[in-house]
């Protein structure tokens, strides 16, 4: 009896209106996908497109820059949050270049979004890595 959505890179989120509201923000809450702890709260952050590149999920230590080129997905559904004190449970990665990337907090499984060491008031959590609940 599992009540929580998901967006499937196959799939895509065919139905987002289930998930953002008529002003553009999340109706549900945001979950990690791993361990279920609470992200976001519904009403706080506004569906973005933007193209960003996410490394594959994985434990924190072994998101790293590695010579070459990383595994990971090209996604475009995010919500998007500007004060880093609206999450409920996140932690960051090392500086990656000029991005860090966000994990949940409590399994550290990520990356579930990114932000930008440039933009201070940026920070995008993938639809594709999270629940909604």
């Amino acid at each position: 009896m599992d009540n929580h959505e998901q967006c499937s890179p196959s799939e895509g989120c065919a139905d987002r209106s289930t998930l953002v509201s008529e002003d553009g923000k999340n109706i549900k809450s945001v979950l990690c996908q791993r361990c279920g702890s609470k992200v976001l709260c519904p009403g706080v952050a506004v569906f973005a497109e933007k193209e960003l590149f996410l490394p594959a999920m994985r434990k924190k230590t072994t998101i790293t820059q590695s010579e070459g080129s990383m595994d990971g997905d090209k996604l475009t559904a995010h919500w998007l949050v500007d004060d880093m004190y609206t999450f409920e449970n996140v932690g960051f990665t090392k500086d990656v270049g000029r991005i860090k990337y966000l994990i949940c907090a409590d399994c550290e499984i990520g990356p579930i979004g990114w932000h930008c060491l440039d933009d201070k008031k940026s920070f995008y959590v993938a639809l594709e890595r999270v629940n909604h609940a």
